[in-house]
């Protein structure tokens, strides 16, 4: 295991036994509850006769199943109904916090346990779901888990899991105009390969970090594990408690000074010692896309599609041959060529205010193509609210998007926001796997929101850049 690393020192702190299978038994600080993978583990304590052993750690809220174009209840959807009513019935029961939709608090987990203070510096946080990673722009040890890990943490407060290596990924440098965490996220993604991370956490940091807002930070460490890795965090530093100042769940005013001297203690030393080391310039980073069917196939804007590269293996040349089928591209072709269906703004990556500021800057003033379905959907009832306030909910219905209400929406499909048969979506969503957003014959392109919102005003891929800088107007 590294030494020194902010990894190791909330690891160790957190310990509450070594297994005899070469596990770790860790205390987790905070769970977070959803209501895809809560139900069955609530049953199962059930079946057992055993209670939720720290509810006080324990918060819930409702995203995936989220009907985005109003809250009426009952739902029109009868198993999203039954998955919502088995939610609200489980925390009851068990004296946990939900934040339903009545609570206007209500919005995706990753987004709203953020927002309210939940997540701090030092924490294990854990939660049935992959994109638990983007916890770890707080300094957090965040780790996704399953629905029988969601029982033991709601039976014990603690889980088992095996010890990872650390690798510390740098970015030195000052990103250009126009490129944003995603854009950085991508890069990373397409360099180390969607299994670079297998077995490791990690640790981001170098002067990009150091620059970048924990909300782009959180789009960073959210698409971790579309890397492979564990887990991802940046150490905690100014930038962080500067955003947790005030918020209903972070330590009062009277006691901040004593928490960041502890959430500092958390950081990795300057002499950490890591198990492997990868560092970018960020004069090499431009904005992304992806092309295929993993977050890894992806190209600069305007760079062709790849072929296949000399040297690599028969498993890899096989799924850059099923991309190149289900996406209906061809090694060669320019991806602003490419005419898009749908545009979704939104997701645990990207459903942020300044997410939802970015898209605006583009869409102020300009009109969503013909034939573009574009929608806007916030990442909470705050970021709503926010957005609201200053009016960026006006800029994009008078610009043709749907400005629709908290959840995950389209990023998954769990509800009724999906593609249909053939559509191509520009998403800032997460992954593009074939029938990630609800049609096994819907096709993604993952991208930042400010691309996202050029792609649905020109109707085909574009440079957000030239919206920016004002070139080339509504062409």
């Amino acid at each position: 295991m590294a030494k020194g690393t902010l990894y190791n020192k909330v690891w160790d702190a957190h310990t509450v036994a070594q297994l005899a299978n070469g596990q770790t038994q860790l205390f987790v600080g905070l769970h977070l509850l959803h209501e895809i993978t809560s139900p069955q583990a609530f049953d199962m304590l059930r079946e057992r006769g055993m209670r939720v052993a720290c509810p006080e750690r324990t918060f819930a809220t409702v995203d995936h199943i989220m009907p985005t174009d109003g809250e009426a209840r009952p739902f029109a959807d009868a198993r999203a109904e039954a998955m919502i009513s088995a939610l609200e019935a489980n925390t009851r029961e068990a004296d946990v916090t939900y934040f339903g939709p009545e609570s206007g608090r209500q919005g995706i987990v990753h987004v709203v346990a953020p927002e309210l203070g939940l997540t701090r510096p030092g924490m294990t946080v854990v939660c049935g779901d992959s994109h638990t990673s983007t916890h770890g722009a707080f300094g957090a040890l965040a780790f996704g888990i399953g629905t029988s890990q969601v029982r033991d943490v709601l039976a014990t407060q603690c889980i088992a899991m095996e010890p990872l290596k650390v690798r510390r990924i740098e970015v030195e440098g000052t990103l250009a105009p126009g490129v944003t965490p995603k854009d950085v996220a991508l890069f990373i993604i397409n360099r180390l390969g969607v299994e670079g991370g297998i077995g490791h956490v990690y640790e981001y940091g170098g002067e990009v970090f150091d620059a970048m807002s924990m909300e782009g930070r959180m789009t960073v460490c959210n698409m971790s594990v579309e890397g492979g890795a564990r887990a991802g965090y940046v150490n905690p530093d100014a930038v962080t408690f500067d955003y947790l100042r005030g918020r209903e769940y972070a330590p009062a005013e009277q006691d901040r000074e004593r928490a960041e001297r502890m959430w500092r203690r958390h950081a990795s030393d300057d002499d950490a010692v890591y198990d492997d080391r990868v560092v970018f310039a960020a004069e090499d980073i431009a904005p992304m896309l992806t092309w295929g069917i993993t977050p890894a196939q992806s190209v600069f804007i305007g760079e062709p599609v790849p072929p296949c590269a000399a040297g690599e293996d028969g498993g890899a040349c096989e799924v850059h041959s099923a991309a190149v089928r289900h996406m209906r591209v061809a090694p060669g072709q320019d991806m602003r060529e490419t005419a898009i269906d749908v545009a979704f703004i939104g997701s645990c990556t990207n459903g942020r205010i300044s997410d939802l500021r970015a898209a605006a800057d583009v869409a102020r003033g300009r009109r969503v193509a013909p034939g573009v379905r574009a929608l806007v959907v916030p990442g909470s009832m705050r970021v709503r609210d926010q957005a609201v306030a200053e009016g960026l909910d006006r800029v994009f219905v008078e610009a043709g998007f749907e400005w629709r209400e908290p959840g995950c929406s389209m990023c998954i499909g769990m509800n009724a926001d999906k593609l249909n048969e053939g559509q191509l979506c520009a998403s800032s969503s997460n992954r593009n796997f074939i029938g990630r957003q609800g049609s096994a014959g819907g096709r993604t392109l993952l991208m930042s929101p400010a691309m996202v919102a050029a792609a649905a005003i020109r109707g085909r891929v574009s440079d957000a850049r030239e919206f920016l800088s004002g070139e080339n107007g509504n062409g």
